[in-house]
Order: structure tokens, then C-alpha cells, then sequence
């Protein structure tokens, strides 16, 4: 997580530097979710993807807001269009009387954790980092409740998945490309990357990942945008005979997915955070399953607590156990992968569960 808090601070840092300022909140007054309404307001900032972006803001956001409706509560949001946004949007949600703010994203993590030491009686709730700047096992402010993803656990099923899907296809070539190689991108790949060579160890069979060979060692566009360089990034996999594709950073996919159609081939595509099958109709003729981050669920949870007087800053990890990560139903491709290979998966996720596998990331280092 250095690496992370590290570049968010300093990419924050020069940003603001230039200084853009980031969007008014938008406000609702609480409605009644129960008896009365609640004086509790809860506020929501999203990274620079915004929250339509089909991927992890938009679960975030839309968790937060279901929190509020049923606590009766008010809300407020605000979307960053860069780096330069963070510092100032938060402070907006200070200035709209927030008691609870939820940063989405671990970009936003050096300013979430500058905010939280200002306002000690705010409770924070930030998405996809541990808030630890000290790199001591202890976070610098302690009213930021931090939620994690163990995505590795369900990125290996999906990686088995795919290799088995590759294997029976007679293709035996799956790949795999992110946006930057931040550990919350590195551990789907990581998982996945597992998952296939656990298929060719039980198997005897030879599948092989394109894209990525560990850590920061693999194709990487270079940020999160949906852009020309990672369509190149995912054509140069294309074009080196995968049948699966395994996009990792918000909405890169729909490069991937561009790629896919310059190709003129059959390739399935794997999403991220969302399932994109309900999140983007249009993917759903080539979307295999996607690795599940439940951020509407988690999000859901964290904000009814701080609104119920029962804030709790303890990180919350979500595991296949608890159901804060999954892959997705096979939806169209449920015709195209073999009913012994689907058994399999499912009793992997068991095995996950229960200790009989055990998935690297570091998130259980």
C-alpha cells in the first residue's frame, strides 16, 4: 500500500497545485425511511471515473444512497474530474454538514485521510484503501473506516474459469491488462493469474496468461480512461491468439471491447466490480462473467451504522465467505462452458472458503 498512498499524495499534490476546483455538491433533503426522518446526512465523492461508471464509483454511490433512504436521512455528492478535484470536493462535503463521507476510490486516500484529521467528529468511509500512511499497521486517522476486497479469491475462480473455458475451445491462451499497477489492480490479475495455473496443475494442461507475468510486470495502459492506449494495449493481446480477456480498471473494458470488434474473432471478455452483463447491456454477447466487488453492499452497510450511532473504523474485507467478492452468473455463455467445468468452479469457491486453497494477495500476506 506505500506505493499507492504514495503516488495518490503526490499526484494529488501537483494537481492541486494547478488548481482546477472540483463541482458544487448536490444536495437532498432526508426522507422519511422509517417513523421520522434523521437529522444524519451521509455524502459521497467519486475518483475522476464519475459515477456513471458502470464499475465501482457507481456501486459506491448507489449503496450510499440506499443507506440514506432507509435511515431517512439526507444526502449529498459531488464527482471529481481529476486528482486536482479531491481535496476540494471533500471540503464541500465538510462545508454541507456531512456526518459521514464516503471517498470512493484509493486515489482519494491521502486527501480523505488530510480531511478526517481536520474533522475528527466526521465519520469518513473510504473505498478501496487502508488509509495507512505510516506504513505501521495504524492509520493516521481513526475515523476512517476502510473497505477492502479480497478480489484475488474471485478472480482465481474466474481464471480457472477462463483457462478451462480456453482449454476446451483448443485455444489454451487467456490474457490480461490494467490500468495502473496499483495492488487494488494487481490483485485481480494476481488472482487470475493463479487460477489458471492451479487448472494446468490439476489438469496437466498448458494454458497460457498474456499481459501480465506479476507485480508491475505486464501491460498496463497507464491510467483509467476508456482512451486509444488501452484499445492498443488490448489489441496487442488480441493479437497474440487469446480467446479471454480480462480488463482490469473501470472502464477500460469498453477499449478492450473495441479491440474485440476490430479483431472480427470470438473472445470473451471478463468484467470487473460490476457484472457487467446487468451494468452495460452492451457487452453481454461477449461477457464470459465478471469478478464481483459487492461496494453497493458494503458501502450499504457502513453507512447505516455511522447513521445508527454504531460507526465502527475497523477495516471491513470482503471475502468470498461473506460474500463481498464473487464472479458472476455465466448469463449467455452458460450454453458454451461445460457443465462439469461450471461444478468445478463451484466447488473451488468451497475449497476457497473453507482453507483447502489458499489464494495469495496482499490483502492475506
Amino acid at each position: 500500500m506505500k506505493k499507492i498512498i504514495r503516488v495518490a499524495a503526490l499526484g494529488a499534490t501537483a494537481a492541486l497545485a494547478l488548481a482546477a476546483c472540483g463541482s458544487a455538491p448536490e444536495a437532498t433533503e432526508p426522507t422519511a425511511g422509517g417513523d421520522t426522518a434523521s437529522d444524519f446526512k451521509a455524502c459521497v465523492v467519486s475518483d475522476a471515473g464519475g459515477f456513471d461508471d458502470k464499475s465501482f464509483n457507481q456501486l459506491s454511490y448507489e449503496g450510499t444512497k440506499e443507506a440514506t433512504e432507509k435511515l431517512g436521512a439526507g444526502f449529498a455528492e459531488v464527482q471529481s474530474d481529476s486528482a486536482a478535484d479531491f481535496s476540494t470536493n471533500l471540503e464541500s462535503l465538510v462545508a454541507e454538514n456531512c456526518n459521514a463521507i464516503v471517498s470512493v476510490g484509493f486515489a482519494l486516500s491521502a486527501a480523505t485521510v488530510e480531511s478526517a484529521l481536520a474533522n475528527p467528529e466526521i465519520d469518513y468511509i473510504l473505498v478501496d484503501d487502508t488509509a495507512d500512511t505510516d506504513f505501521d499497521g495504524t492509520k493516521d486517522a481513526e475515523n476512517i473506516k476502510p473497505l477492502l476486497y479480497d478480489t484475488a479469491q474471485a478472480a482465481f475462480l474466474a481464471g480457472y474459469l477462463a483457462a478451462g473455458y480456453s482449454a476446451e475451445s483448443g485455444v489454451n491462451k487467456v490474457g490480461t491488462f490494467g490500468g495502473e499497477p496499483y495492488p487494488t489492480v494487481t490483485i485481480f490479475m494476481d488472482g487470475f493469474k493463479q487460477g489458471v495455473e492451479y487448472y494446468n496443475e490439476v489438469k496437466g494442461a498448458a494454458v497460457q496468461v498474456v499481459g501480465y507475468q506479476g507485480g508491475d510486470q505486464g501491460s498496463f495502459t497507464g491510467g483509467f480512461a476508456a482512451n486509444d492506449a488501452a484499445k492498443q494495449v488490448a489489441a496487442g493481446i488480441i493479437d497474440q491468439g487469446v480467446d479471454v480477456i480480462l480488463p482490469v480498471g473501470g472502464p477500460i473494458y469498453q477499449s478492450a471491447m473495441d479491440a474485440i470488434a476490430d479483431s472480427g474473432r470470438e473472445i470473451a471478455l471478463i468484467g470487473t466490480d460490476a457484472d457487467l452483463f446487468e451494468s452495460d447491456p452492451s457487452t453481454q454477447d461477449i461477457v464470459l462473467t465478471s469478478i464481483l466487488k459487492n461496494m453497493k453492499l458494503s458501502t450499504d452497510l457502513a453507512v447505516t451504522a455511522a447513521g445508527e450511532g454504531e460507526f465502527d473504523p475497523e477495516a471491513y474485507v470482503g471475502t468470498l465467505e461473506n460474500d463481498g467478492v464473487g464472479i458472476a452468473p455465466l448469463h449467455k455463455f452458460e450454453s458454451k462452458v461445460s457443465p462439469e467445468l461450471v461444478t468445478e468452479v463451484e466447488e473451488l469457491k468451497q475449497q476457497i472458503i473453507d482453507g483447502e486453497i489458499t489464494v495469495t494477495s496482499y490483502l492475506s500476506e
